[in-house]
């Protein structure tokens, strides 16, 4: 059955290189993410005939008016109401204070029917804020962003069942499984150390048992490193910088950049493309993820994974009597 799916996950995308060819199978973030909400839907439903009435309970917290932090929101909120999740959006105006919004966090802390507090980067706000302070204040149980440094702290010493994990990388590791590649043994390389994304994602890895490196800006040998990986995580936030060329022949690629380039055959008069150079890595790759389409949508998956998630625990509780 799960050969199947995977199989239906799949797009293959061929090339040709000198004498051999090479095909790599795109892996769609799309419908990888809408299984994982068919799923939680599943078993939000399977909560309410547990407890009639229960629902996992949501809330993201916005200073400001952003533009695109409006835009996330939207799509998050969208897909809390497809699986059944009592999302809500709680803004702040611009001029709030950092006390102000830290005070509304301990509010949400204290409230029971939210079992996911997230708050959403950046703080758009007129006044100075500490925005490591204020993820910091989000209750360990509720942090379903897994940006806390108790969840990243546990992520580290891998705690991965009594933490909640960053949403892009578990996404990330989801895709990674979807290709049925065994992380176990494999040489793994990942661009980027951000708290986001590289700094978990080489944690995720190195606890799925792969020998993991990470590069960065000051990584001397990039193309070396990266010809070495089984499997390729990047998140360096630079348009097409990994070259085909780079990659080690059927490697498994993941591409978590966002960056627009101009087109002028675009209406917007650009396109959007990620940190890997998709036309030669589909060339070499096993199989590589689309931008947009693949680490995207999975992102918002996840974290409505982690909000069920805690919701189940929270409901443990109650039938524990605690």
């Amino acid at each position: 059955m799960m050969s199947l799916v995977r199989l239906s996950l799949r797009l293959s995308a061929a090339g040709c290189h000198g004498s051999r060819r090479y095909v790599a199978t795109v892996v769609s973030g799309n419908k990888t993410a809408s299984l994982v909400r068919q799923r939680l839907q599943v078993e939000v439903e399977q909560m309410r005939s547990v407890l009639p009435g229960f629902r996992p309970g949501l809330l993201v917290l916005q200073v400001g008016d952003r533009a695109d932090s409006n835009l996330y929101i939207s799509a998050k909120l969208r897909a809390a109401a497809q699986i059944g999740i009592d999302a809500k959006h709680l803004r702040l105006p611009s001029s709030a204070t950092q006390d102000q919004v830290l005070q509304s966090v301990l509010a949400v802390n204290a409230d029971p029917a939210v079992h996911g507090l997230i708050v959403q980067l950046p703080l758009d706000s007129v006044n100075p804020m500490d925005p490591e302070r204020i993820t910091n204040a989000v209750s360990p149980e509720k942090d379903v962003d897994g940006l806390s440094c108790i969840n990243a702290g546990k992520l580290s010493r891998g705690d991965l069942k009594d933490c909640f994990i960053p949403c892009t990388p578990n996404g990330c590791m989801e895709l990674i499984r979807q290709t049925g590649v065994s992380v176990a043994g494999k040489q793994a390389v990942v661009i980027g150390r951000s708290k986001i994304v590289g700094a978990p994602m080489h944690d995720l890895l190195l606890w799925s048992n792969a020998t993991v490196t990470t590069c960065h800006s000051k990584t001397p040998d990039l193309p070396e490193q990266v010809g070495r990986a089984d499997i390729l995580v990047v998140g360096a936030g630079r348009a097409e910088m990994v070259r085909g060329e780079w990659l080690k022949e059927g490697a498994v690629v993941i591409d978590c950049g966002i960056n627009h380039i101009p087109d002028e055959r675009k209406l917007s008069g650009h396109r959007v493309v990620g940190d890997v150079h998709f036309a030669s890595a589909s060339q070499r790759a096993g199989f590589i993820t689309p931008v947009p389409g693949g680490v995207g949508p999975m992102t918002v998956a996840m974290l409505m994974e982690n909000t069920v998630q805690s919701a189940r625990r929270f409901l443990l509780k109650i039938q524990a009597g605690g």
